[in-house]
């Protein structure tokens, strides 16, 4: 089986699409930041470790992208600064990771003659829409500095593509969540604060509606896009044609964990207004119809495993007041 180079490995989605992966018997090698005690993150205790091949580096760095991807066939490039807040902040090191990190990719790539790259792109690249559903042909607009860098991202993808033959396929997922999601993601905030105070909750725009879809979906898509022979040089994006209110989230997590908080409005939690994207919704057909993929789980069914993960997991964080 030829090896798939992950990167961003051991994160949130890297992690559940590693073991994905290596449960449907690939060889994958584990790319990650260097640190001085072999930490590979959710992958540490991972009932697949002695399955996985692990490689240190900085997705920054062109040496050690490039020694990793001569040593792959396929690559799920997934590295990246995605906290829009911070983007706010430090603006350069999302242009650093986001930017120059996928240019080491498409780089290395070349040079190393891979036959397959899956780039990951995120829906925030649309902007507020302008039509719903949202499809791969909506206008982008980088309303945050994080999707300003990863519709940079994106163009340098798809140049490589144009200019160099290079088989890039760009990966748009909608909002992913599930099991081990940063406590700064508005579906880990809302189930930690209620862990913690069932009588309260503070929160941002509570208006603001998202798409979701559950972690174990976006993994399936990842494969069966990468298994797609029409997609080369493509947009495709990963949603469930449906969408959630931040208060509608709240309500139905609050009905399922049995509680009734009031809700307090945080300000520090509230986006620049021109910077704030009200409204996502995805349109799926592309991905529906080039694939055999499907949605096996429902918004309900996913918050139920999710809710379930952070209790039997709440030692695992340290639960602090994030801005989101």
């Amino acid at each position: 089986m030829k090896k798939i180079l992950v990167t961003g490995a051991f994160g949130f989605i890297g992690s559940h699409l590693v073991e994905f992966l290596t449960s449907k018997g690939y060889n994958v090698i584990a790319f990650d930041r260097y640190n001085i005690n072999n930490d590979y993150g959710w992958l540490n205790n991972s009932k697949y470790k002695n399955d996985i091949e692990f490689c240190l580096g900085d997705i920054r760095d062109f040496d050690s992208v490039y020694k990793v991807v001569n040593r792959s066939k396929s690559i799920f490039h997934l590295a990246a600064l995605i906290g829009i807040p911070y983007s706010y902040l430090s603006p350069l090191a999302y242009l650093k990771t986001n930017l120059e990190g996928t240019y080491n990719i498409l780089e290395s790539a070349k040079n190393c003659k891979i036959n397959n790259i899956l780039i990951t792109s995120t829906s925030e690249v649309y902007g507020s829409a302008v039509k719903i559903p949202i499809d791969e042909n909506h206008r982008l607009l980088g309303q945050s500095p994080y999707s300003a860098s990863k519709i940079a991202a994106d163009q340098l993808a798809l140049s490589y593509y144009l200019s160099f033959k290079l088989p890039i396929k760009i990966v748009r997922p909608f909002n992913t969540f599930g099991p081990r999601q940063s406590t700064r993601a508005i579906i880990p905030t809302i189930i930690s604060q209620l862990m913690q105070n069932t009588k309260s909750i503070k929160l941002g725009n509570v208006n603001t509606k998202r798409d979701y879809t559950y972690v174990n979906d976006v993994c399936s898509a990842f494969l069966e896009i990468s298994k797609s022979r029409n997609l080369f040089g493509e947009v495709t994006n990963i949603s469930t044609n449906q969408n959630y209110s931040i208060v509608e989230i709240l309500n139905i997590i609050s009905k399922l964990m049995k509680v009734n908080p009031e809700i307090i409005k945080d300000k520090k939690r509230v986006r620049p207004k021109n910077s704030e994207v009200i409204e996502l919704i995805g349109d799926n057909l592309k991905l529906k119809n080039n694939t055999k993929w499907k949605n096996n789980y429902s918004f309900k069914k996913g918050l139920k495993e999710t809710i379930n993960w952070y209790k039997k997991n709440k030692h695992k964080y340290n639960f602090i007041d994030y801005h989101v």
